[in-house]
């Protein structure tokens, strides 16, 4: 074999050995993305909504937990033999700051959208992935408001019942949330879990993913906070709507790096099988989902989002008597 031909079998070589991959789709031209397998590429939308975390934490909170999820299922999908994780940029938006529980509609650091505009998003962006072939999509976004969750929810049925693939909302399942539960009743001591008490936002275990994911970010002052803790929903609105609220529940100063290492461990291998099952054939459409589960298991909980439901509408309709009005000029 001479030299030349030798140089082409070993670009072959190459070539076949690295289809497994990531990819950021805002790097690739034309021709790259028409070239990537469909059926062997998963994409990844992140998402990462601006909600205030209190006086302690980024209100990108979440999106720094998502965007590390991302980039780790990335790695788990291409390590599979011939397939490739086409990564999009994070989506900085999402529907209704815990804010809203204590009917605060605007509150420093919370940049939300409506539940049909992050609908509308996401459904947009499977349009634009299902035209183009692409038959599996994965959402990473952990934030806990059931009608985010719902909104996520229909767009990746949407996607399904219109273009036939998959797109699986990961957080939208009930069984991932339970797994993010569950590791903390290990983790921290009873009197700990007593402090920290019931709480959805930003109390001990925001504060230690935080600390162990980007610990330049969170202000010292949290290991002398003050605790907000509550037993039960109805405790977290009646915080919430107090004066003094600091835009946070439970007990940031029993926050460590260490249980937040521990915690993004057990969580991401959970959500990363999850997602690997999937690409195996798994359909995880008939499995309980976070959003249905709220709404049917906490009343109170919906009772207390009917404010945020009511300024959202009215947000909305705002909206349209303006473009109503524009458009007869």
């Amino acid at each position: 074999m001479n030299y030349a031909l030798k140089v082409a079998a070993l670009v072959l070589l190459v070539a076949s050995a690295g289809t497994a991959q990531v990819l950021d789709v805002r790097e690739l031209n034309t021709e790259q993305i028409r070239g990537l397998d469909r059926a062997k590429t998963a994409v990844i939308l992140t998402g990462g909504i601006l909600e205030q975390h209190g006086p302690y934490l980024p209100s990108y909170t979440d999106g720094y937990w998502n965007e590390r999820l991302s980039r780790d299922l990335a790695d788990a999908i291409a390590a599979r033999p011939g397939w490739t994780a086409l990564v999009f940029p994070p989506i900085p938006l999402g529907e209704g700051g815990a804010n809203m529980i204590g009917g605060k509609h605007s509150f420093p650091g919370s940049f939300n959208v409506s539940g049909p505009t992050l609908r509308g998003v996401y459904m947009d962006l499977g349009d634009a992935l299902g035209g183009q072939g692409f038959r599996w999509v994965f959402i990473v976004d952990g934030h806990g408001s059931p009608l985010h969750n719902r909104s996520l929810d229909e767009a990746s049925d949407y996607f399904h019942d219109v273009h036939g693939g998959r797109m699986v909302h990961l957080y939208g399942l009930q069984s991932t949330r339970k797994c993010c539960q569950e590791p903390m009743q290990r983790l921290l001591t009873e009197a700990e879990r007593n402090e920290n008490g019931f709480t959805v936002h930003a109390g001990a275990v925001e504060h230690s993913s935080i600390l162990f994911l980007r610990p330049d970010l969170v202000s010292p002052g949290y290991r002398s906070a003050r605790s907000w803790t509550g037993k039960e929903f109805p405790d977290l609105v009646r915080m919430a709507r107090a004066d003094d609220w600091a835009g946070y529940f439970g007990a940031p100063r029993v926050a460590t790096a260490a249980l937040g290492a521990q915690l993004y461990q057990e969580e991401s291998r959970h959500v990363i099988a999850m997602a690997l099952r999937v690409l195996d054939g798994w359909d995880p459409s008939g499995e309980p989902r976070y959003a249905d589960a709220m709404f049917a298991a906490t009343p109170v909980a919906v009772e207390a989002l009917n404010p945020a439901i009511k300024e959202e509408d009215r947000r909305l309709a705002r909206q349209r008597d303006w473009l109503a009005r524009k458009a007869r000029r």
